[in-house]
C-alpha cells in the first residue's frame, strides 16, 4: 500500500524546494499534495522546479489540487471561470506528471465549497456538475491526465449512487473517484457502522477509485449532533475493512492522510503503518 500526504508542504507550492520535498520522504510518504492557490497564474517554470524538486527526492505527486470557482455555480459566468481554472489544474498536473487532479463537487453556499446549501441537491445542480465535468474532461482527455472527483454529505454528491450516477452520466475514461469515507458520515448511526459505508463505497465505486483521503470520525458529546474529524486510527472508523478493500481493489493507488497540522502528520503515519502491518498488509 502506498501512503502519501496533502500537506507537511510549504503552503505556498511556489516555495515547495528539495529540503521541503525532502522532509516528506523521511516521514515516510512516497506521495505528496501539490496544491495551487491560482491555477490560471501558475507559471510553466515554478511548476517545472517544483516537479524536479520532486524528482529529486524519489517523492510522486500523489495528486494536484487547486483553488477555482464552483462548478455548481448558477452564475454562469463564475461556472465558466471555474472550469476554466479547472482545466489550468489539470495541464499543471500533466506537467507535474501527478497520478490524478483532484476535483472538488463545490457548492452554492457563497461561503465556501463544503457549507452546505439547499440547492446543493437540487437536480439541476446535479445537471450543472455533468455539464462542467464533461468540459474539464475534454481536457484531460487531451492531456492524459486522470481527474477524480470527491463527495461529501452536504454536496451535490451526498451519497455514493449520486457519485455513481455522476460518472456515468459523464461518460468519460478521464473521470475516477477520490473516495474520502469521512465524507459520507452524515447520521449517528454511520458512525457507528462505518464498515457499513466504506462496502458501500467500495461496492459501487471501487472500480473507479484512483485515491483515498484518510481521516477518522468520532462523535462529540453536545448537542445537538457534532461529527468531528479526528486523527487517523483514532475514532470509529473501520481502518480493517477499509484498508482490505483498498488493497483489492486500488492496490497502486495513494492513501492520502489529510487535514492535520504538520506536527500531528507523523503519529498519523505510524498509526496508519502500524495498523497495516496488523492486517499484514505490505506498505511500498
Amino acid at each position: 500500500m502506498k501512503i502519501g500526504v496533502a500537506g507537511y508542504l510549504p503552503s505556498d507550492w511556489r516555495r515547495i524546494d528539495l529540503a521541503a520535498t525532502r522532509r516528506v520522504r523521511a516521514a515516510g510518504f512516497s506521495g505528496a499534495q501539490v496544491f495551487l492557490d491560482r491555477p490560471l497564474q501558475a507559471e510553466a517554470e515554478d511548476i517545472a522546479r517544483v516537479k524536479q524538486a520532486f524528482d529529486d527526492a524519489g517523492l510522486v505527486v500523489a495528486q494536484t489540487n487547486g483553488w477555482y470557482e464552483s462548478l455548481i455555480n448558477p452564475d454562469e459566468a463564475i461556472r465558466a471561470e471555474g472550469i476554466r481554472g479547472m482545466q489550468a489544474l489539470v495541464r499543471a498536473g500533466r506537467q507535474l506528471n501527478t497520478r490524478f487532479v483532484y476535483v472538488r463537487p463545490g457548492s452554492i453556499n457563497p461561503n465556501g465549497h463544503w457549507w452546505p446549501h439547499p440547492d446543493n441537491h437540487l437536480p439541476a445542480t446535479f445537471d450543472r456538475l455533468v455539464n462542467s465535468l464533461r468540459q474539464i474532461c475534454l481536457t484531460a482527455e487531451s492531456e492524459g491526465v486522470r481527474v477524480g472527483v470527491e463527495g461529501h454529505v452536504v454536496s451535490t454528491l451526498d451519497r455514493p449512487q449520486r457519485v455513481r450516477d455522476l460518472l456515468d452520466a459523464v461518460g468519460s475514461p478521464a473521470l475516477g473517484f477520490c473516495m474520502d469515507p469521512v465524507n459520507f458520515i452524515g447520521t449517528v448511526q454511520d458512525v457507528y457502522h462505518t464498515g457499513r459505508i466504506l462496502n458501500e463505497l467500495f461496492d459501487l465505486l471501487g472500480r473507479d477509485m484512483l485515491a483515498a483521503h484518510v481521516k477518522d470520525c468520532a462523535l462529540l458529546d453536545a448537542h445537538v449532533v457534532h461529527i468531528v474529524e479526528v486523527i487517523p486510527c483514532t475514532g470509529r472508523m473501520n481502518f480493517e475493512v477499509f484498508m482490505r478493500r483498498w488493497v483489492e481493489c486500488c492496490p497502486q493507488g495513494y492513501f492520502l492522510i489529510e487535514h492535520l497540522p504538520d506536527d500531528k502528520v507523523p503519529a498519523a503515519r505510524e498509526a496508519v503503518g502500524q495498523r497495516a502491518m496488523e492486517y499484514g498488509i505490505p506498505l511500498e
